[in-house]
């Protein structure tokens, strides 16, 4: 791919615990997202978020960007990269700026000096900064200000929510990145790109919980007032579903897995008494009954525990149910499981709906891509966009972008030096032929006319 910020063609790549999926988009006349192409595989090298097989994760993603550009009809060696795990963590941090002059209006590089005094905080050894999020400003005594821009004041003070996470697992998820042949462009919170995808403005504004549930963690994230006010991530996800129907009806994982897809129920009450469902027995043995109100059960109390961890999360974070009037929003793949969204509603006395990312996705779409599971990558896409909206500048595109400019510098100056090369040996060659000529005529002028005297 060369230059993204003119071709408007850019790739996401979503590395979970289950699945790494590809993909690569641009917008239409109209500014929707429009998906070229998808490649879906299953992940074997990633463990709760975190790379744990260097091998198996760069072979996923290879095979990933394959399947992606195959049916893209693109190649593309630069992307989007989500990242998630236990590891991240958040916290609250206030920033001051003292202004040299207080009658001059704030601009934007105010605002970059606050963001860039955040980057300097002291954290525990091993940890980074990944985003460092405005919430609202003060100028002077002035406070609850959303964009300070064009105002004038002598202090400009911000609260900032600053989300952590561990410089090893950044560091590897480059490193398979990399070894895969691609670069990052840039590394944005799955969460966050998520929210992104599945939620509405006035969501975010009257106040909404988006809970990811995804294979290895449940990602949570808060807004109110349009800004998130809260992110946090539990070590649960869709797999102890699965190790839980394993351990519960005594069955193979994969048939537990198939028992979760295919007849999971996240509400018990919902399902008959007295249904059966039959799985294959082991070599040599019966086939063995499952009841699917036990299956159910096993499902619900799982679910019920993630959902306590979300409400303490809420809580946590200074929120009641009440004050968040969105409620809240389930996506992931954790989401398809049938009757989630009743069993929220209940548990948590909030409503809830299921998030997919069919808002921002152009006509024509593919059914597929309405999935939840899809959330996460539609979001880094729309993220991808928008910093190509906001003018910032992306060291991988922009030193693709050097290279190919310089590659095209070297093969036009290479071009000019053989034409002039070869005018010289033109010149030269007629030179010599004029010589040849007078030589000739010289000698012939000397043999017709023998002078007499010898």
């Amino acid at each position: 791919m060369t230059d993204t910020t003119q071709t408007q063609i850019i790739a996401a790549l979503d590395i979970g615990t289950t699945k790494v999926c590809a993909l690569v988009g641009q917008r239409d006349a109209h500014g929707r997202l429009e998906i070229l192409g998808t490649g879906k595989v299953e992940s074997e090298g990633v463990m709760r978020g975190v790379v744990s097989n260097i091998e198996k994760t760069i072979r996923a993603i290879s095979e990933a960007r394959d399947l992606a550009e195959k049916a893209s009809g693109t190649t593309f060696d630069i992307v989007h990269v989500g990242i998630a795990g236990q590891h991240i963590k958040s916290l609250q941090h206030r920033g001051m700026l003292v202004r040299d002059d207080a009658q001059s209006e704030i601009s934007q590089r105010d605002i970059d000096r606050l963001i860039s005094d955040m980057h300097k905080l002291v954290l525990p050894p091993g940890d980074k900064i990944l985003h460092v999020i405005p919430q609202e400003y003060t100028v002077d005594s002035e406070q609850g200000i959303v964009d300070p821009i064009g105002m004038s004041g002598s202090r400009l003070e911000a609260n900032f929510h600053i989300i952590t996470g561990q410089i090893t697992a950044s560091n590897n998820i480059n490193r398979c990145v990399e070894r895969a042949g691609l670069e990052m462009a840039s590394v944005t919170l799955e969460p966050i790109a998520s929210a992104a995808s599945v939620l509405y403005a006035d969501e975010k504004k009257a106040g909404v919980a988006l809970v990811d549930i995804g294979g290895g963690t449940t990602d949570i994230t808060i807004f109110k007032d349009g800004i998130i006010r809260h992110t946090a991530v539990i070590p649960f996800g869709g797999n102890v579903f699965t190790k839980d129907i394993k351990a519960g009806c005594t069955v193979m994982e994969e048939h537990a897995e198939k028992l979760k897809v295919n007849y999971g129920c996240a509400l018990a009450t919902e399902v008959f008494e007295n249904r059966l469902i039959v799985i294959p027995g082991l070599r040599g043995r019966e086939p063995k009954e499952i009841s699917e109100k036990n299956l159910a059960l096993i499902i619900q109390a799982r679910a019920e525990e993630i959902l306590d961890h979300v409400m303490w999360e809420i809580r946590r974070a200074g929120f009641e149910g009440k004050e968040l009037i969105g409620g809240i929003v389930l996506t992931g793949g954790g989401a398809l499981l049938k009757d989630l969204d009743k069993l929220t509603e209940l548990h948590t006395g909030m409503t809830a709906r299921i998030g997919t990312p069919i808002e921002h996705l152009a006509h024509g779409y593919q059914e597929r891509l309405t999935s939840p599971i899809y959330a996460t990558g539609v979001g880094l896409l729309l993220q991808g966009f928008a910093d190509i909206d906001a003018g910032k500048v992306i060291p991988a595109i922009a030193r693709k972008k050097a290279e190919a400019e310089a590659k095209a510098k070297a093969e036009a100056e290479e071009a000019a030096r053989a034409q002039e090369q070869a005018k010289e040996e033109e010149a030269l060659a007629g030179g010599s032929k004029w010589f040849d000529n007078v030589f000739k005529k010289t000698k012939e002028w000397f043999e017709a006319e023998p002078d007499s005297d010898f």
